[in-house]
């Protein structure tokens, strides 16, 4: 399956979990109401758009064996949530944390040098997630209203997309065995529950804080690129990673000196974060 039907099939298959859950926890108002505002509409219609684009890139990565590649672009993640929470939403940054990026900077200098030419995947993949975060975290909306309108306005592009691959009998749908349906039938458990969580995680917390966080994601993608698909990864590459990881503990160690000074729950950036 391409990775466009893919993601068509993640988008719809994943509003038939939320529209339930919009009902059911009565956040239908909310919903309505944000489908008669033109100013949320265009917000969550190019968040949806960043949101398709970034999953039509990482799943074309896996596929075509750039599962290391896409860790890169995850590990920038963080560093453009930084850069943005600064510039964007004026959040402050303590020195310490501001030379774990910079570290962190020179780690993926030195994985581009490493690459020969401009890594598109892993930028493609940092900008779109990026910028998706951001707007997510300025919207008014909850994160299941929010996931659920921007599903909602491209359901008729994605729905048109796997008619038209039907009728033109390149679908891989309906095509494919019982056990590789229900994976794609699964895929609307696995996409909405993260970002849910993810959304919800963003308006609660600094921008700085969730791409603290964001490390994960990358650490795991790297370990399974590396040891189970088996991609190459010269020495120049994990020189790269090694100023990763080492401004990442820099940058962890930093906000937990900061909340042992304030008796509590701190981010990195210093400030207490709100508790879930």
């Amino acid at each position: 399956m391409g990775a466009e039907e893919l993601v068509a099939h993640r988008l719809v298959w994943s509003l038939g979990l939320l529209l339930p859950l919009v009902w059911s926890r009565g956040a239908g108002t909310e919903l309505r109401a944000a489908l008669g505002n033109r100013r949320l509409l265009l917000r969550h219609l190019v968040s949806g758009a960043l949101l398709a684009g970034n999953w039509t890139i990482y799943v074309w990565a896996v596929h075509a064996g750039h599962v290391v590649d896409a860790s890169l672009g995850y590990f920038l993640v963080p560093l453009l949530n930084a850069a943005l929470g600064v510039v964007v939403l004026r959040e402050r940054l303590p020195r310490l944390q501001v030379a774990a990026l910079l570290v962190a900077a020179l780690g993926v200098g030195v994985s581009i040098v490493g690459f020969g030419g401009i890594p598109w995947t892993a930028l493609g993949l940092a900008a779109t997630w990026g910028s998706y975060t951001l707007l997510r975290k300025q919207s008014p909306l909850g994160s299941l209203t929010g996931l659920a309108l921007e599903t909602l306005l491209w359901l008729p592009l994605a729905v048109g997309l796997l008619v038209w691959w039907e009728i033109r009998g390149v679908a891989a749908f309906g095509r494919v065995g019982p056990g590789t349906t229900a994976l794609i039938l699964g895929t609307g458990v696995v996409t909405a529950g993260p970002l849910l969580l993810f959304a919800y995680g963003a308006r609660m917390i600094a921008l700085t804080t969730v791409g603290l966080l964001q490390y994960i994601v990358p650490s795991v993608q790297f370990a399974i690129g590396v040891l189970v698909y088996r991609e190459a990864f010269p020495p120049g590459r994990g020189l790269s990673f090694a100023f990763i990881w080492l401004a990442l503990v820099i940058y962890s160690w930093s906000g937990l000196r900061a909340a042992r000074r304030s008796g509590g729950e701190a981010g990195p950036h210093g400030a207490a974060s709100p508790k879930a």
